[in-house]
């Protein structure tokens, strides 16, 4: 009997030996199992869709070809809860990656970025179209009028601001889905922050501006004006002084944007006498809102104009200008830079605009 026992001992001792190699091995093959490449051969971008849990996630993976089965993360991911919290977007799985890094991966919230540029001097409408066709942005303005845009950016429902020139030209780095809403929200407040920073530096007690809107308006005028960017304070030098003087801006892009569609690449005298709110060949003063989108180095300029006494500039054919303080030295050089050398094929730099009278 005694006899017996001890080989029942012996049986179940060997029985739990065998049994905890068993799990042994079975714990080594899961790690390995884990362990393994996924199926990719190269980098590969899958989408995680909002709402969708963890084993959702394993079923999409393995449907795609990317997990041979989702058994061993589904045992991993009851074991570790805090690691199934997966987080919506496009992510790049690269080649070689194995099941814990794509976990940790898909839980990071790192996913593919993509990026936009609203380049310095493009009008709003020109921006708002191309956040329009990136294919990778949510679009919610298409129905949008102006005004119903600048309702959700600004948050405020009675507002009656104008867009133009309120969004700041810069690249802007987004994940897929984020609404172009969303950016033109980023671009609005960058360009809240930049002219709060220049007008709190600024000597605005001695500029001819009654806000900070005023400056943005010139800050737009000299952004188009501008071809080189060492001119920005001579050209906002020349604008600043002329409203001192009561004189008239007499600027081309204002007259160009008041004409909008029906200007088709050559200011004529009949756009010059036309009467709009943005000729200011016959308006005094700035017009009634900016005319593009200024970057840092214009609004700077606004805001600490250069003033050498020069009252006029014309465009040298290089994207520069010269500058004068009298009338006659600038005929002069009218004459010597346009009248003479158009006739010879002369064309203005693609940055610069046509002489300011």
């Amino acid at each position: 009997m005694l006899v017996s026992y001890k080989r029942l001992l012996i049986a179940v001792a060997v029985f739990i030996v065998l049994l905890g190699l068993g799990l042994l091995a079975g714990v080594q093959y899961w790690k390995q199992l884990l362990s393994q490449p996924l199926n990719n051969q190269e980098d590969v971008v899958y989408e995680l869709k909002a709402g969708l849990g963890a084993n959702q996630v394993l079923r999409q993976l393995k449907k795609e070809s990317l997990l041979d089965s989702t058994g061993p993360l589904k045992i991993w991911l009851r074991l570790n809860p805090d690691k199934s919290l997966l987080k919506a977007g496009e992510y790049n799985i690269p080649a070689g990656i194995n099941s814990y890094e794509l976990m940790a991966l898909l839980a990071s919230g790192q996913s593919i970025q993509y990026q936009i540029t609203l380049p310095e001097g493009w009008s709003f409408s020109q921006a708002l179209a191309k956040l329009q066709a990136h294919p990778k942005l949510a679009i919610k303005t298409a129905e949008m009028t102006s005004h119903e845009i600048m309702q959700q950016v600004t948050g405020v429902e009675e507002t009656n601001l104008h867009p133009e020139g309120m969004f700041f030209p810069d690249t802007y780095q987004f994940h897929k889905d984020i609404s172009d809403l969303q950016l033109l929200k980023q671009a609005y407040q960058r360009m809240q922050k930049v002219m709060a920073d220049e007008w709190q530096k600024a000597n605005v007690g001695k500029l001819p501006y009654k806000s900070a809107y005023d400056a943005l308006i010139m800050a737009s005028i000299v952004e188009k004006e501008t071809g080189v960017p060492h001119e920005r304070g001579r050209i906002a030098g020349v604008f600043v002084l002329r409203l001192e003087k009561k004189m008239r801006l007499q600027t081309d892009p204002t007259v160009i944007y008041g004409l909008g569609d029906e200007f088709k690449g050559n200011i004529t005298r009949k756009h010059l006498r036309q009467k709009t709110p943005y000729n200011t060949y016959r308006i005094k003063g700035l017009p009634p809102t900016p005319i593009a989108l200024p970057g840092r180095e214009a609004i700077h300029a606004a805001l600490n104009p250069e003033k050498d006494g020069s009252l006029y500039f014309v465009a040298k054919g290089d994207g520069s200008h010269e500058f004068n303080r009298t009338l006659a030295g600038h005929n002069r050089a009218v004459r010597k830079f346009q009248i003479y050398k158009r006739k010879r094929n002369y064309q203005s730099a693609p940055q610069s605009s046509q002489a300011s009278q």
